[in-house]
């Protein structure tokens, strides 16, 4: 059984910065594509970004220079480090893991499982 235990989400102001974490318990870790998205209130899940097989990284637009997407694989970890943080990147951030099978999708659809997701709301 694969689960997906998200933390470190919170209130912040404008500008501020905020770390997401996703733990995952079994299977490989290191096989995983790792991705997170996220849903704001009234709109569908959105891409945010994914990593895969050590450093490799993809950013939705709206995401890219702020966020950035890292792995532990000793802790079976992936991080979401987010800067520069905006009102409209308020929602509720999930983790989600799928086997890397030599592609990488930014579909929600490609992915078995998540995480319970977690609240970031920043304040302007």
């Amino acid at each position: 059984q694969v689960q997906l235990v998200e933390s470190g989400g919170g209130l912040v102001q404008t500008g501020d910065s905020l770390r997401l974490s996703c733990t995952v318990s079994g299977g490989t870790f290191s096989n995983y594509v790792m991705a997170w998205f996220r849903q704001a209130p009234g709109k569908e899940r959105e891409f945010v970004g994914i990593s895969w097989s050590g450093f490799n990284t993809v950013y939705a637009d709206s995401v890219k220079g702020r966020f950035t997407t890292s792995r532990d694989n000793a802790k079976n970890t992936v991080y979401l480090q987010m800067n520069s943080l905006k009102p409209e990147d308020t929602a509720v951030y999930y983790c989600a893991a799928d086997v890397y099978s030599g592609s990488v999708y930014r579909s929600m659809g490609r992915y078995a499982y998540w995480g319970q997701g977690t609240q970031v709301t920043v304040s302007s």
